[in-house]
């Protein structure tokens, strides 16, 4: 047995798909004969989701207004139970994906392996690889009887395509059927965080600050240097949790996942859960003022210093360029 057919559920917005779903998409090109998506985003994206491998579009009819994971579940489903069966389908974990895969799970009475970091396709199944401990230990989890194979798949797990060379992708409807009062839940009004400069999830430079900073007033140093760089202000879960900045900036395994090509950690000890979330970086460079401080353990640069000295220092040297 091999795996011939994987489908990725596609998201997008504005217009864009997900940095997520396209690397999902690269993924599974290697593994899979046939890659298709499932999207709510329409036809529009088609041609995206063609050059980067998918060979097939499916549009979800009825989510307009909608919270997407009713219908896509049961438009899945539906397709499925018609014959239309993949060996796995790829989610990102999204709210929307997680969404989606738990009901899924219900409709095609199938289990999901979440917190998937990999994939690989071992003796004609595909096998997961999921941190567990705080990121300390993999595991290896496949499934064992027969059926669909639903992943929820962490970002920044795989590399997208840089040179994406397929061309648009056909495209078919679903539609979910009767779903009942599952969908009778609509979606009133969307918040849409407002940002300047790159996304923390997909800029190529990260400055994180954690409680080394001393007081939430010292942050500034950390935007101001984020914006110095053209790259993105991040943070350690202890200073979110203590109210100096919003969610949407903790770096974590209950955070963002990010590998920019720079990661700066200001006053970050290096506790697990936060190396979780940005080990995978490519040139990791620490400020801490202990020497002892298990973010030199991964650091491809450490300065041990006090970081209210050497971020000023820093914007310095940058700002006098």
């Amino acid at each position: 047995m091999t795996v011939s057919k994987i489908w990725v559920f596609a998201e997008a917005s504005d217009g864009s798909v997900s940095s997520t779903t396209l690397e999902m998409l690269a993924k599974a090109s290697e593994l899979a004969d046939t890659v298709e998506c499932v999207t709510a985003a329409g036809a529009d994206v088609a041609g995206e989701l063609g050059a980067h491998g998918a060979s097939k579009v499916f549009t979800v009819a009825g989510t307009e207004g909608k919270l997407l994971g009713p219908v896509v579940s049961g438009a899945i489903a539906a397709a499925v139970e018609a014959g239309n069966v993949p060996d796995a389908i790829l989610l990102a974990t999204s709210y929307d994906g997680r969404d989606v895969a738990g009901r899924l799970s219900v409709k095609l009475d199938a289990p999901v392996i979440t917190n998937v970091a990999d994939l690989a396709e071992r003796d004609g199944a595909l096998v997961g690889t999921e941190p567990v401990f705080g990121g300390t230990t993999n595991v290896l989890t496949k499934f064992t009887g027969t059926g669909v194979g639903i992943f929820l798949v962490r970002p920044k797990s795989f590399a997208a395509a840089e040179e994406p060379s397929g061309s648009a992708a056909a495209t078919e409807e679903l539609t979910a059927g009767d779903l009942g009062n599952t969908a009778s839940a609509t979606v009133t009004n969307r918040f849409v965080e407002e940002q300047t400069g790159p996304s923390l999830a997909d800029a190529a430079v990260v400055v994180a600050g954690g409680r080394g900073l001393g007081e939430s007033e010292k942050f500034q140093m950390i935007e101001d240097l984020a914006k110095a760089l053209g790259g993105a202000p991040g943070a350690s879960r202890a200073i979110v949790d203590a109210g100096w900045v919003p969610y949407s900036y903790q770096v974590g395994q209950t955070g963002k996942v990010v590998k920019p090509t720079v990661y700066i950690a200001a006053g970050i000890s290096g506790a697990t859960q936060h190396l979780v979330g940005m080990k995978g970086s490519k040139n990791i460079i620490a400020v801490n003022k202990d020497a002892e401080a298990p973010i030199f353990s991964i650091a491809d640069l450490g300065i041990v210093g006090d970081v209210n000295k050497v971020l000023p220092a820093l914007l310095e040297a940058l700002q006098s360029r």
